[in-house]
């Protein structure tokens, strides 16, 4: 199975645009809920995860923004490119900081020491998939 018929299934779609305006809207939906928590609930979120709740707050705040962001290229009907790789890029370094922070910086809880990592490889599989998207979508071109 090809990359872009795996991303075609993914996306219900062979339009390379529409499936990367497709992540890049799931990305947005999924960023900006998990914001929306730490900033609405960043006290009894940060408990359940060994997470300061200052911490998480700003976490939330930059979430909600960078969702934002992320669905305004999402909304354009052709992404600019250099829009998508910087989004790939900030999801890369949010996963490889969060790795770090689990064994580097933070004491989680065990909620923590599950959650940390099944959200940065969620974040992962967003910039995978954006990322073939992107380059399938231009190697048509």
């Amino acid at each position: 199975m090809t990359a872009t018929a795996l991303l075609a299934g993914l996306a219900r779609t062979d339009d390379t645009t529409a499936m990367l305006r497709r992540f890049l809207a799931a990305d947005a939906v999924v960023t900006g809920a998990n914001g929306l928590v730490y900033v609405a609930a960043s006290g009894p979120v940060g408990r359940l995860l060994g997470v300061d709740s200052g911490l998480l707050l700003g976490l939330g705040i930059f979430l909600v923004a960078y969702a934002v962001g992320v669905a305004l290229i999402g909304s354009r009907p052709q992404p600019a490119p250099a829009a998508v790789k910087a989004v790939v890029d900030a999801n890369i370094a949010w996963t490889v900081v969060s790795l770090l922070s689990v064994v580097l910086w933070f004491d989680p809880t065990a909620a923590g020491a599950v959650w940390i990592p099944m959200q940065a490889m969620t974040v992962a599989g967003f910039a995978a998939v954006q990322w073939s998207a992107l380059r399938s979508g231009t190697a048509r071109r």
